[in-house]
Parts: structure tokens; C-alpha cells; sequence
């Protein structure tokens, strides 16, 4: 069976620019491998004064907090919060690109501040990847504040019935990597492809910013072409590629 690779491209303005993107790295990218934040819990071990803690991690695993069993009655249930901060620099050379920060996942309710300011609404939910636009938040070039308050509980219950209640133990954290990503101001935020048996293939593609046309371009894993390019206007979003695949 034949696999193939999908490169998609923008013109924007009618210029040809690739598709990139750039990314740094504010945590660890796993467990074995962290970075320490600065970290304050507010009720259970340790809590009551800062510290440092490991990201990614939950917190109940270095010492802090009260672990907590997912059928324990509501009393009993330690619900304290994880208040993060994190000093970091973006390259100069971002300034002008929208710049993005991105938690993989965390337990359970985040808000997150960049400088003293609010990055945006607060997320719900443990499991899934979220992100925030900080580009008119950071200092380009310098040292810039991240703070992260995190509450093991959600203020939904319909998040605490689906994650926080159940035969397993609960925990707080950011648990997953958080990184930044910089991209073009016209970008390809997300593409859904439907590639068929008889060669037919699709793809829908949603862009940012100012573009006049999507290119796509199909390649083997060993990075030859395959068949020529093909493009479609971005009248609207998503915008709608075909080809046949020979």
C-alpha cells in the first residue's frame, strides 16, 4: 500500500508563501523530562508557600495537595488550586506573527495570564489541547511573565461528572507539555482530508488572515511528487481541494 505526505501552501496576496511553523518549548515534553516552574498549592501538603514543581506533573505526586478517590463524597474531596508562574523570552524575530501558547492538557479549570494580563476565557476540561493568541500580550525580545492558576475541581459539573467522579483516583496539574507556536499572520489553521480507494482525495482546508488561494502538493514518504498541484480559491473558509491520485 502506498502512502503518500500532503504538503499545503498559501498565497496570500498573491505571493507563495509555505506553510510554517515555529515553536519553543515552556515545560518539559514528558514526564522524565521537566522543566521547573515556580508553584504555589493552596490547601493540603505543602501548600501555603511557594515553591518549585516539575512540568509536565500533577501535583499530588511531588508532595503536594490531597489525593483524592473519584467516589469520595463531596466533603471529603480536596479541592485545592496550583498557581504557576513561569518566566520565559521570544525571539525578536516574532514580532508581527501571530504567536500562540498552548497547554496539551491540564487538571482541570485554567486561566492563564501573560504579563498581568488576562490570556483569555477560562478553560474546562482535563484532556484535550487548548490554546491562547498572546500576540499583543508578550515583549518581544525580553523577559516576559507566565502565570497559571488551576483549579483540581471544575466549576462545571457537567466536566466533574465525565472526569472528576469514577473508580480512579483524581489529580491536579498541568500534566501535558505547554509550548509556544509561531506562525505566518496567514496561516492554515486546520485541514480534514478524505482520501478515497479509487485515488479520489479532498481536502478541506480553514486558513487565518489574507490569502487568495490554497496549493496542495501530494509526495511519497521518500519525497517524490506525486501528480502536479492542486489549488482552490479562498473565497470562503474552509476552502475545497480535489485531485485524483494517478
Amino acid at each position: 500500500m502506498l502512502k503518500y505526505l500532503l504538503a499545503l501552501l498559501l498565497l496570500p496576496l498573491s505571493q507563495l508563501h509555505a506553510q510554517r511553523t515555529e515553536t519553543q518549548l515552556l515545560s518539559g515534553p514528558d514526564k522524565d523530562h521537566t522543566v521547573k516552574w515556580q508553584f504555589y498549592c493552596t490547601a493540603g501538603r505543602n501548600s501555603g508557600k511557594w515553591s518549585t514543581i516539575p512540568v509536565p506533573s500533577n501535583w499530588e505526586l511531588q508532595g503536594f495537595g490531597k489525593y483524592n478517590y473519584g467516589h469520595a463524597k463531596d466533603t471529603a474531596r480536596g479541592k485545592e488550586k496550583g498557581l504557576y508562574k513561569y518566566q520565559f523570552k521570544v525571539p525578536a524575530s516574532w514580532q508581527g506573527k501571530v504567536v500562540n501558547i498552548v497547554f496539551d492538557g491540564a487538571m482541570t479549570d485554567t486561566e492563564v495570564k501573560i504579563n498581568g494580563q488576562s490570556a483569555g476565557a477560562m478553560h474546562q476540561g482535563s484532556y484535550y489541547r487548548f490554546k491562547y493568541d498572546i500576540s499583543k500580550l508578550l515583549k518581544y525580545g525580553k523577559t516576559n511573565l507566565l502565570e497559571a492558576t488551576v483549579a483540581k475541581h471544575s466549576a462545571n459539573e457537567s466536566v466533574n461528572g465525565a472526569e472528576r467522579r469514577g473508580d480512579f483516583w483524581i489529580f491536579g496539574g498541568i500534566f501535558r507539555p505547554v509550548f509556544l507556536e509561531a506562525l505566518p499572520v496567514a496561516h492554515i489553521s486546520r485541514a480534514a482530508v478524505d482520501a478515497r480507494a479509487d485515488g479520489g482525495f479532498r481536502a478541506s482546508v480553514t486558513t487565518s488572515g489574507a490569502a487568495d488561494e490554497v496549493v496542495g502538493q501530494l509526495y511519497t514518504l521518500g519525497g517524490q511528487k506525486v501528480g502536479g498541484e492542486f489549488r482552490a480559491a479562498v473565497a470562503g473558509s474552509p476552502a475545497q481541494l480535489q485531485t485524483t491520485v494517478p
